[in-house]
């Protein structure tokens, strides 16, 4: 078995559009390895792309002479981290004790049915990506979603439709 790093390229897949390099160039051109450490580093260059290019994570392995597993490593690690490009808005379904006994599995239906897509995908539009997570740390309000930093709380099943449309009637999309 291959580790990640020594897989065919993203960029020989049709899973991942092609990066600009040239827009981490400033950020790495900065970086000191007595005063930058990989996560500040990985948060910067997820500021820039939206999420962490396999490309990108192959320059940052170069220029910071730090292996491509560690990197990969930390980048897994932590839920803050995405390997892959995103919607405009990222929905967070809560999946903790007190969402899960209050319907959570409901809310995610819903949601599939409403997105047509699998968590972690993008939706056709572009629009939305759903992830599960562990907590939102709202447990008196479950159920509950975030979407970007808007909390959603007591959700029942017919909300999701109503949110979701909202927001593509916001960005002028057909509902």
């Amino acid at each position: 078995m291959l580790c990640k790093c020594q897989q065919t390229s993203v960029s020989e897949s049709s899973e991942q559009p092609q990066v600009d390099l040239s827009q981490v160039k400033g950020l790495l051109d900065a970086y000191d390895p007595a005063t930058t450490n990989l996560i500040t580093l990985l948060q910067g260059v997820q500021k820039i792309y939206g999420y962490l290019p396999e490309e990108v994570l192959k320059e940052v392995s170069i220029v910071t002479k730090i292996k491509e597993a560690k990197i990969y490593g930390v980048a897994t690690f932590y839920s803050q981290f995405r390997l892959k490009p995103i919607g405009k808005y990222l929905i967070m379904l809560c999946q903790g004790t007190a969402c899960h006994v209050n319907g959570s599995a409901n809310i995610e239906r819903a949601l599939q049915e409403v997105l047509a897509v699998n968590e972690g995908d993008i939706t056709p539009d572009g629009l939305f990506t759903y992830i599960n997570v562990a907590c939102l740390g709202c447990c008196s309000l479950a159920p509950v979603m975030m979407i970007n930093d808007q909390t959603h709380a007591k959700l029942t099943t017919g909300d999701v439709a109503k949110i979701i449309n909202e927001i593509r009637a916001q960005e002028g999309m057909a509902i």
